[in-house]
Parts: structure tokens; C-alpha cells; sequence
């Protein structure tokens, strides 16, 4: 069966497939991936890794470590924090990078880990990136960057794939910053949630490296898991670039001669007649310059409209491993050559690397951005966290060329942050309020909006191997929830979160306090909870899964799920499964209590994992089947223990 190319770069990093199995999307595996980014969360990660008992980390070359998130913090905590990284990296001969050396991301790619057709995780949400030079990027938490450290494999389950054919060419002043910003305020309401973005259509030989790896970084805020660019003339050129940069170096084995052939010659493709789950089309001669937010990346509008508005900013940032590459820099410079920063407005800018930083010095383009005005700060992530100085203060406006502008984001909750391209943001600057350059053309145009949806060829249902310790089936009472994007502050609330004193019983009587006060009154042991789409968004909180384990809940069932929480979720041997139509089922069914938090259903709910069906009211609903990774992690009550288990046979 035909294979897109995301399900053949899985392909070649699986372990532990049967003899001639082929993988797809939905299906669980485990993978080897060529590297795993962690940065300032590092310090985290060490924790987790220390409580598995581990003696010493399995492959050295694996992990790579970026200081790059608060790295603006001179105070004796964060730079004993930043000592024990390096002295750890030191002592298990892996590769860290200091404080000031770059934002990790942009690390991963000139460094040469990143490569055409690899498949690199980071516990950090934006290595997406990679997918920007043809690679699979796509993060872990940092129970999976402990484990990986550790045995060097990763769970994951496939995502559908969504091609996304940008055709065309952009006209001059539209940046790759405008097309994300469009695809995500068109496309907003969950079309491409969860799933991996293939790139391609005409138009995208005609995208400058920088401006693919902008697209596919905030593919993240679009919903998607992962965003991926063909490999072409483009791709070929930027890694021959980091091959001559890295021999400079002395390091001759990251990037080879014979990598360079194979792009070349046999660039990795998805199959021709390879299975999406949906087709865009976006003609890139219809986009215009739009601006993003405030609080959402979901709503957008047109620089035009902004520009009437006159809409006056305090701040203004050319920061992140989004927009603050050398190309972006130079883009700003031009705007600001000759011209002031307007007075009552601080802009910040930040090169993602300090080799990047260095070449804008050495070109004369960060020059011209400090004499108008510009406040430097070192190669990081700072106000783009909210970390560092110049964030904003209640009652500002920002415009940023970062990827986020949530409530709160880069200063106060009382603050808006707009985003949009680095020559906006200058321009923006150097007016005082949201504008663009003088000789840009503020058109208000949107492309047509194209979106297929493909149904799925039925397969023949097959049963699932059920391995020792794992239930072939189980019956509980249904705890129904209405509602689509129950997010973790919901589930278990911030005020408990950071506490380290909180027992089991405690997380059982305080869970869902947010959502539904009366919830954990009405649960009980055995119960099986469903709910609508999206279950979990929001922070990485592993106590929103820990927390209805504490409560008795045996398993969740949403229509779709934050992979966050999944990821959490099963982490932690908490069972959870995906079916839309149980969850569409139960929507209708109790529609005259849609008012209701907490609905206790009357009638029993029957798994059965072998076939994967789950039966209620007589009626039987297919969920996705609970492949062997995902059994053997609950059977081991969670990866911690399976890693344990791993390394020490007499381990229970």
C-alpha cells in the first residue's frame, strides 16, 4: 500500500514492527529518533532521568542540550540551574550549548542535526521547524526526554497527513510570515488539528529556506503536530551551505558528501497515489499582508484595515526562532535605514543564533537596526516566553514577529500582542502604531478558500493482539462531559499545580473544580469518562491525567485529543481512546442536558480492545485500535516503570 512521506520517514526510525508490517496513519510505534532537544527544561528532564535509577545515558550523540529560554536571568538560582546542565552534559559526553549561543531550534539546523528525510523531537513545541529542510519534527514531554535518555525510543502514533499545495508566487512585500498567518486565520476551526502538514503545489520553489522554516514553525500554532516541506534545489543548496559551515568547524560527520547525492538524487516523496486526509490549495498571488491577533492566532486582519486604524504600540519585538533570522533581520534593516524609532515605543530585537547575530554585524544590517533605535538583547527566546526585560505592562499594545500572542504570553494579561513580519514590525516601530513600509502595497485581499476532505477507504477490521496484563475488555458506568475543548486548567486547576505536597486523595476531590465543582462528588471508582473534541488542550500539566486516575477513572474516550495530553496521559499508563462517533453519539443523545456539566449516563459502556469496539445502547462504535507500544506502557503502569522494567529484568 501506497505511503506518504511521513509514514515512510516513521518507517525507517521504527523498532520493534513484525516481519514485513507497514505503517500508517493511526497506528502506534515505537522510534529511534536521530536526536532529542531539550533546553532550559533540561534541568526537568535530569530529574525525571535520576529517578529512573539510570546509571548513565544509553547514546551520547542522541540528546543535544540549548540553553536558550530565560537565559537573560543573571540571578544565582537559574545560573546554578545552567552549571548542573553542563556539568551532567559533561559527565554523560553529550553536546550543550551555552547561554547567548542561539535559540535551540535554530541550533538543531546549523549545527547539522536536523537533516532532509530524519526525524528529530525536542520538549519544546516548535520543532515543527524542522520540517522546514524536509525532516519530521515534532515534540515530546519531558517524560518521553527522560525515557529517551534512557533506552533511546519513543512512542508515537501516526497522524493523518493533510497536503497543503501553495501554488504561485508571492507578490513583493508578502513574506512566508504572511502565509501562516493567513492558513491559520482561514483555517481555523480544527481542519488540520493534530495532523502533519505536507507542503507542496508550485509555489513553493519559489519560497526562500527562511521562509519555509517560518511556515513550518508555526504550523505548531496552526493545530498541526507537524509541518513538512519538500526536499528540492532550495533544500539541497541550504545543506550544502551548513556542510561548508560545519567543515570550518572541524566536524566532517554530521552532514556527508553522500547525504548530499541522496537529496539529490533521491529526495524522500510521498508515494503518487499516497492517501491524504484532506487537501488545501493556496494560490500565494492572493495573499496579502495580514496581521495576527490579538490573543488568537485564529483571527486575523488585513494590514490595510490595521493601518486605517492607527492603532498605537508601546513595544515591538524582532525575536524567536519564528522570524529573527538573518533574512528577517536584513528585511528590518531596510525598513529602518535612515528612520527612528517613534518616541513612547521600545523595540527589541534578538537574532536566533549568535552566528546569525554576527553575519547581520558583519553585513552593517544590525548596525542600521541599533541607530534607529533598537534595543539589543542576546541570541534566546526572552520576551517571545515572557522572560527578560521588555515585556509588556498592563494596558500596552505589541506587534511581534514571534509565533505566539496568548493572553498574557509576553507580559501581562492586560497587554494585546499582535503579529505579524519583520518589516511590518519595523515599520510598526518606527511609525508608532500597526503599519507597514512606505512603499509596501496594503491590498486586503484573501485567497479562495479550498478545503477537500477525504473519506477513508473502510478497511477490514483486524483484532488486536492483546499482550499478558492488558484487559481485553472492560464495562463501567459512563461519566459524560458535553463540551469540546476541555482544557487542563479546567481538569486540574493552576492553584494546585505547583504544589508538591498534594496527595492522590487530595487531586481526587479537587479534579475538575474548574470545569464542574460538583464533578468529583458524583465519580466513582470504575467509571468511564467521555467527552467532545479537543480533551486536554491547553499547558502540559501531567496532573490533568494523574488526577482522574486519583478520582477512579478507568479510561477517557473524546472525539479527538490535545496530543499533549495523550502523551501525558499514557505516560502515565492512563488509558485513553479516540471515537467521534461515540462522541457525536452521546452529544445527541443528551441533548436536553447540554446545560449540564457532569452528566452520569444510565446505561453501562462495553470495551472491547481486541476488536476495537466499544458498544453502548446496542449500538457499536469503531475506536482506534490500542496497538503493542501503547499496551505495554500501561501494562508497565507507565513509561517511568517500563524503563525501569527495561533496564532491570527483576524489576516490578
Amino acid at each position: 500500500m501506497a505511503q506518504t512521506v511521513i509514514e515512510k520517514i516513521v518507517q525507517a526510525h521504527a523498532v520493534g514492527l513484525d516481519a514485513g508490517q507497514e505503517v500508517h496513519a493511526a497506528d502506534y510505534v515505537t522510534l529511534v529518533p536521530d536526536h532529542v532537544m531539550t533546553h532550559d527544561n533540561t534541568s526537568a528532564v535530569m530529574g525525571k532521568f535520576k529517578g529512573l535509577g539510570v546509571p548513565k545515558i544509553k547514546n551520547p550523540r542522541q540528546p543535544v542540550f540549548t540553553l536558550d529560554h530565560n537565559i537573560q536571568d543573571l540571578g544565582e538560582d537559574n545560573q546554578a540551574k545552567y552549571r548542573a546542565i553542563a556539568e551532567f552534559a559533561d559527565a554523560n559526553g553529550v553536546t550543550a550549548y551555552p547561554a547567548g549561543r542561539g535559540i535551540g531550534h535554530q541550533i538543531m539546523i546549523e549545527e547539522g542535526y536536523v537533516k532532509p528525510g530524519g526525524f528529530c523531537v525536542a520538549s519544546d513545541s516548535h520543532s515543527n521547524t524542522y520540517g522546514g529542510i524536509g525532516a519530521l519534527g515534532t515534540p515530546v514531554v519531558r517524560t518521553d526526554a527522560a525515557a529517551l535518555w534512557a533506552i533511546g525510543t519513543v512512542w508515537w502514533q501516526i497522524p493523518r497527513t493533510i497536503k497543503v499545495n501553495l501554488n504561485g508566487k508571492l507578490q513583493p512585500g508578502v513574506t512566508g510570515k504572511d502565509v501562516i498567518i493567513t492558513l491559520c486565520g482561514m483555517y481555523n476551526q480544527g481542519e488540520v488539528l493534530n495532523a502533519v502538514i505536507e507542503f507542496g503545489g508550485t509555489g513553493v520553489a519559489n519560497l526562500s529556506m527562511e521562509e519555509r522554516l517560518t511556515i513550518a514553525n508555526m504550523t505548531t500554532e496552526w493545530g498541526a503536530l507537524a509541518g513538512w516541506f519538500p526536499v528540492d534545489e532550495t533544500t539541497v543548496a541550504f545543506m550544502e551551505e551548513r556542510r561548508a559551515w560545519l567543515a570550518e568547524q572541524g566536524i566532517t560527520d554530521r552532514i556527508t558528501a553522500e547525504d548530499i547525492d541522496s537529496w539529490k538524487n533521491t529526495p524522500p516523496a510521498s508515494d503518487p497515489d499516497a492517501v491524504f486526509a484532506a487537501q488545501i490549495e493556496l494560490d500565494l498571488g492572493q495573499v496579502t499582508p495580514h496581521v495576527s491577533g490579538p490573543h488568537s492566532l485564529q483571527v486575523m486582519t488585513s494590514l490595510a484595515e490595521m493601518d486605517a486604524k492607527k492603532m498605537a504600540i508601546q513595544k515591538a519585538y524582532l525575536v524567536s526562532c519564528t522570524n529573527a533570522r538573518l533574512g528577517d533581520i536584513e528585511q528590518a534593516a531596510a525598513v529602518a535605514d535612515g528612520g527612528t524609532v517613534a518616541d513612547g515605543v521600545e523595540f527589541y530585537i534578538a537574532a536566533a543564533s549568535k552566528p546569525i547575530e554576527d553575519e547581520a554585524k558583519a553585513n552593517g544590517a544590525w548596525q542600521k537596526l541599533l541607530e534607529a533605535g533598537a534595543i539589543p538583547l542576546p541570541p534566546g527566546c526572552g520576551p517571545c516566553i515572557g522572560l527578560g526585560i521588555g515585556l509588556l505592562e498592563e494596558g500596552e499594545v505589541g506587534i511581534s514577529a514571534t509565533n505566539r500572542n496568548f493572553r498574557g504570553r509576553m507580559g501581562s494579561r492586560d497587554a494585546e500582542a499582535y503579529l505579524a513580519s519583520p518589516a511590518v514590525v519595523t515599520a510598526s516601530a518606527l511609525a508608532g502604531y500597526i503599519t507597514g513600509p512606505k512603499d509596501m502595497n496594503l491590498s486586503a485581499g484573501v485567497p479562495e478558500r479550498s478545503f477537500t476532505e477525504f473519506t477513508a477507504a473502510e478497511t477490514e477490521a483486524k483484532d488486536v493482539e492483546i499482550l499478558d496484563g492488558f484487559p481485553a475488555g472492560l464495562t463501567g458506568r459512563v461519566v459524560f462531559l458535553p463540551t469540546d475543548n476541555l482544557n487542563t486548567d479546567g481538569i486540574y486547576s493552576k492553584d494546585w499545580t505547583y504544589r508538591e505536597d498534594v496527595t492522590r486523595e487530595k487531586m481526587a476531590e479537587v479534579v475538575m473544580e474548574n470545569y464542574d465543582p460538583a464533578f468529583a462528588g458524583q465519580v466513582r471508582e470504575g467509571d468511564v469518562l467521555v467527552s467532545g473534541y479537543n480533551f486536554g488542550t491547553g499547558s502540559s500539566r501531567e496532573q490533568a491525567a494523574t488526577a482522574l486516575q486519583a478520582a477512579g477513572i478507568k479510561l477517557v474516550i473524546a472525539g479527538s485529543y490535545s496530543q499533549t495530553y495523550l502523551r501525558n496521559a499514557i505516560n502515565n499508563g492512563f488509558i485513553c481512546v479516540e471515537c467521534p462517533e461515540l462522541s457525536d453519539a452521546m452529544k445527541a443523545h443528551f441533548k436536553a442536558r447540554s446545560g449540564d456539566k457532569t452528566i452520569i449516563g444510565e446505561d453501562q459502556l462495553e470495551m472491547d480492545f481486541a476488536r476495537s469496539v466499544i458498544t453502548w445502547r446496542n449500538e457499536k462504535y469503531r475506536f482506534t485500535p490500542l496497538g503493542k507500544p501503547v499496551q505495554e506502557v500501561v501494562i508497565a503502569g507507565g513509561v517511568e516503570n517500563q524503563v525501569r522494567a527495561s533496564l532491570n529484568p527483576d524489576y516490578s
